[in-house]
């Protein structure tokens, strides 16, 4: 994939470069590297950082709160891991003790977002880096995860607005990086191999909210 221009809400824009390990590759001789360890290697080179600002977010009209170092990972997304699916989340709580619980570093979990009742988006964890919020590996470093306000035996959490902000944002990082807006590609928690979390649960109402990202999506 090229660069994407900056949607006109004026989200961020993708910048694309080679990862160039260089010597740090040939020092291991034939040996083969895995991805996370490459990763791991070009983050430790001298003076290789990519540019960041602080309290910079990724979708404009989100709130920056940062979650605990201890719940995500370093990374340099897409171009040392592609990304390719939302994960949708329900934080079993209120939108207060689930900005805690990120910011807890025992929690040792954390999404890229969480959508309040009332529509308020909050970052906390920046898109290009690896959030640990589905409890795989793999689909934690392919993945931008949105956590939603409530619980998932109450249909009533999932309010209009809800509905709305989360499918604005979910449209928005599906255009960001070529994502089709399919349920192959926007999955549930419960979907994810290996959890035994049971959200966003039968009260989230998938039609209606894949019908909304793709009346976004037709407008970006």
């Amino acid at each position: 994939m090229g660069a994407r221009e900056a949607s006109k809400d004026g989200d961020r824009r993708i910048g694309r470069r080679a990862l160039l390990i260089g010597g740090a590759a040939a020092a291991v001789g034939t040996g083969v590297l895995a991805r996370d360890e490459l990763a791991r290697l070009w983050w430790r080179t001298p003076g290789v950082e990519k540019p960041r600002k602080e309290g910079e977010v990724d979708y404009t009209g989100a709130r920056w709160v940062a979650a605990s170092d201890a719940n995500w990972r370093r990374a340099d997304r897409p171009d040392d891991y592609g990304i390719d699916m939302v994960v949708v989340h329900v934080t079993q709580g209120s939108f207060a003790s689930a900005v805690k619980a990120f910011q807890d570093p025992g929690h040792q979990a954390a999404a890229h977002y969480i959508v309040g009742k009332d529509g308020r988006v909050t970052q906390m964890i920046r898109e290009l880096d690896v959030a640990y919020h589905a409890g795989n590996r793999d689909y934690n470093e392919r993945s931008v995860g949105i956590e939603h306000e409530g619980f998932v035996d109450r249909p009533e959490d999932f309010t209009d607005e809800m509905y709305a902000a989360s499918a604005r944002l979910t449209a928005r990082i599906c255009a960001r990086y070529d994502i089709p807006v399919d349920r192959e590609h926007i999955i549930g928690h419960v979907e994810v191999p290996g959890t035994d979390h049971t959200d966003p649960g039968e009260h989230w109402d998938w039609d209606r909210y894949m019908k909304l990202v793709r009346e976004v999506g037709a407008e970006v």
